[in-house]
């Protein structure tokens, strides 16, 4: 079990690959579409999109792809595919029970995703208990000028809790994620997917094998 040093002041969640295991289905969304158009990314490239907002993930695409295609155009084929496929993201082991601990010690929380509202809507409908994570700065915020890994969306989360940085624990799992919340103050706890470069993540973070470990007394 990874203990608290003392209760976090808040817990601010990412969503795609911490809570949902979502990032093997965003990956193959955004792979089917690119073959659409011709080209193929490498598992290089599709790590680079992980964190990121679907607006600059796109634009990334856009570079491999042949002259001519919009970011309109590339996202009426990759949005259709991703509907299909995010409903069946199940949980990451130790989610669930992490957030419900989270109501149950009265820990505020919020949701910090790179991922419009709509999306969240389509991969949280099958887990419930996300609900309880009430307050959720999303990829749309009409606040949000600037995605990860910009602090901007952990910023805008803890000033609407109403909490310091420092107290904070901010969980996430990609690079752009971590250097986001890194940015913002927070202490940042990194569940890393098996093929994560470690030395691209900011220094002095909290390496995680699963939600499991996350003992807040």
């Amino acid at each position: 079990m990874t203990r608290t040093p003392q209760r976090p002041a808040a817990c601010l969640f990412d969503l795609d690959g911490l809570l949902l295991d979502t990032e093997p289905l965003q990956g193959r969304a955004w792979q089917e579409a690119a073959r659409q158009f011709g080209a193929e990314l490498s598992p290089g490239q599709l790590r680079a999109l992980r964190g990121r907002r679907r607006l600059d993930c796109a634009a990334e695409v856009l570079r491999v792809l042949p002259d001519g295609i919009s970011v309109e155009d590339l996202l009426a084929v990759r949005e259709p595919i991703a509907a299909r496929l995010l409903p069946q993201a199940p949980a990451m082991p130790g989610a669930r029970h992490l957030v419900e601990r989270c109501r149950d010690l009265a820990i505020p929380t919020a949701l910090a995703t790179s991922s419009a509202a709509a999306a969240v809507a389509i991969k949280a409908a099958p887990h419930p208990w996300l609900d309880l994570i009430t307050l959720r700065v999303m990829g749309d915020d009409p606040e949000l000028l600037k995605g990860k890994p910009a602090p901007d969306i952990f910023q805008i989360a803890l000033e609407r809790l109403g909490v310091e940085a420092p107290g904070a624990w901010a969980f996430e799992d990609s690079v752009a994620g971590s250097q986001a919340a890194h940015a913002a103050g927070c202490r940042v706890l990194v569940l890393a997917p098996p093929d994560a470069d470690r030395a691209a993540y900011p220094a002095g973070v909290v390496w995680l094998t699963s939600l499991r470990e996350i003992d807040l007394g």
